[in-house]
């Protein structure tokens, strides 16, 4: 027999459980159909080398809402971060700096490579939260969809004012966010090439981009906008690895009623005159359902899973131009023993190896490595990020070894990965030992994401992190698409809910939030009156 249900979900990654959890919450009979063995999408935690467990692709928090973590009560599912001890170490070539670790420590850093730096740290800080502050507002908000009417233009001017009533400081750094590469940006600020590499690394994590790109600035302020346990800005670690959130997530979902389905890929969304239907599973199985949310990101939905003949050609169009690149291969590795740094010498755990390590030392080295990947395919010098969670969660390793995480840019989607994955695994084990000189002799074990790996795994379109680039084109209400950045799509009852829509990528859950809030909205009032 057919199956009915009120709303399916395409995928189960922490946005589709997110999403199914609010609708379930709200009376209605909700399934999630998750292609994998296992649920969680990108932010899963798996064991890729006997003993050794890794957040195999996301692999750390701090943009999860504090809502969404008291709404679906994570705590009671385990729910646990733990802080870093400082945020991040960055080694340069004879030379090192801190970031993070408490009051004035920064600003020490700092003052060894530019008084001027130290002295400007604290405002440009307040500066910067200021305009974190306003993301931050509009993250859990529906974006106004435009030519949707006189309550759109309400959106518009409700979400618009406050930023109209920012001091006119705070509209300038806004304007210069959303339009200024890194470089730019951060010139204004800083006069230490090490200083502003410090904070300009977080403009091209996940961005396919240069750090003197247009627009490379708002993904830096993108990446600050979280918090960890009440700290604003922080990041942390999620104890069981980012699969235990989605963990969690789940076992909250099925306690609202939740029917999660493993195993269970979505061949086609269902359509009739213009009105969703449900799904067909690649079994051939037949779902029926008035209401089908997709976390799956745009380029995957309306390129493979919904008949062309569905869209209208302008949209058709449109989607097809929605840029997924993101530049990211991604690697997990089993060591023998922690990185011994030539700039901080040593091999028993110390703060710095809590920290994201980051490996890209200077603007320059960060601009040649997205150049190297438009000429060459790949960087010569790649940038890359070390997270090392085994030294806070002894239950990833065996012990007296370690597991990290390495987040690795600038690398193009376009490439043969299949033929030159492993010589670009072999350079950024390089690139770190390069660094670390007992590096390469202390790997165990190898899990290799290439942009074409991402993309089969993890349906990431491009390999794209981010479901879709964030540059300004793509934002807020123009993602994915002008018109459609309300998480309704043209389809009557097909929705979007993952991170190609508003807010974004990363582990935010806000997608979700989102698009059950505007799912419940356009429920009939009877309807809504018999759920409630």
């Amino acid at each position: 027999m057919t199956k009915t249900y009120d709303a399916l979900i395409i995928g189960g990654g922490h946005n589709g459980l997110t999403c199914a959890f609010y609708l379930a919450r709200a009376g209605m009979r909700v399934r999630v159909l998750e292609r994998r063995h296992i649920v969680g999408g990108a932010a899963v935690t798996e064991e890729f080398h006997p003993g050794f467990r890794n957040s195999t692709a996301s692999y750390t928090v701090s943009l999860l809402r504090p809502k969404v973590i008291a709404d679906m009560k994570l705590h009671d599912y385990g729910y646990r971060v733990i802080e870093r001890t400082i945020s991040n170490f960055f080694p340069f070539e004879n030379d090192y700096l801190k970031l993070g670790g408490g009051p004035g420590r920064t600003e020490a850093e700092f003052a060894r490579f530019s008084k001027k730096d130290a002295e400007a740290y604290p405002k440009y800080d307040a500066a910067l939260e200021k305009v974190a502050n306003v993301l931050r507002d509009l993250s859990l908000q529906i974006p106004p969809n435009v030519g949707g009417g006189l309550s759109s233009l309400v959106a518009a001017a409700k979400q618009g004012w406050p930023m109209a009533n920012l001091d006119l400081s705070v509209q300038r750094d806004l304007l210069d966010i959303f339009t200024k590469s890194a470089r730019q940006f951060l010139d204004g600020w800083f006069e230490h090439d090490y200083v502003q590499s410090a904070f300009a690394f977080d403009a091209v994590v996940g961005n396919y981009a240069g750090v003197s790109t247009p627009g490379s600035a708002y993904v830096l302020l993108h990446h600050v906008f979280g918090e960890v346990n009440g700290k604003l800005g922080a990041w942390g670690h999620s104890v069981g690895g980012m699969g235990a959130i989605t963990q969690a997530m789940a076992r909250a979902c099925e306690d609202q009623g939740v029917e999660i389905s493993l195993e269970a890929p979505v061949a086609q969304v269902l359509v009739n005159n213009s009105k969703v239907q449900g799904v067909k599973l690649e079994s051939g199985e037949e779902l029926i359902a008035p209401i089908v949310a997709s976390n799956a990101g745009p380029a995957l939905l309306y390129r493979q899973l919904v008949d062309q003949s569905d869209l209208d050609e302008d949209f058709q169009r449109r989607i097809k131009g929605f840029k997924t690149c993101s530049g990211t291969f991604r690697m997990n590795v089993a060591l023998s023993e922690l990185p011994d740094f030539s700039v901080l010498p040593g091999k028993e755990q110390a703060e710095h190896h809590t920290a994201g390590i980051i490996i890209a030392p200077g603007m320059d080295y960060m601009d040649q490595a997205f150049i190297d990947a438009q000429q060459h395919g790949w960087s010569r010098k790649p940038i890359v990020e070390i997270k090392i969670p085994s030294t806070v969660d002894d239950s990833l390793a065996p012990p007296g070894c370690h597991v990290a995480s390495l987040f690795c840019q600038q690398f193009d989607p376009a490439v043969d990965w299949d033929a030159n994955r492993e010589k670009v695994a072999d350079l950024i084990i390089d690139t770190v030992n390069d660094h670390a000189p007992n590096f390469r002799k202390s790997v165990i074990a190898t899990q290799i994401h290439s942009p074409w790996d991402l993309e089969r795994k993890f349906g990431l379109i491009g390999g794209d992190i981010m479901h879709g680039t964030m540059g300004i084109d793509q934002l807020w209400a123009a993602r994915p698409v002008l018109g459609h950045g309300d998480y309704r799509g043209p389809i009557k009852g097909l929705y979007m809910c993952g991170a190609g829509t508003h807010p974004g990528g990363g582990v935010t859950g806000a997608p979700g939030h989102n698009a059950a809030h505007a799912i419940l909205a356009d429920r009939p009032l009877i309807r809504k009156l018999l759920r409630s």
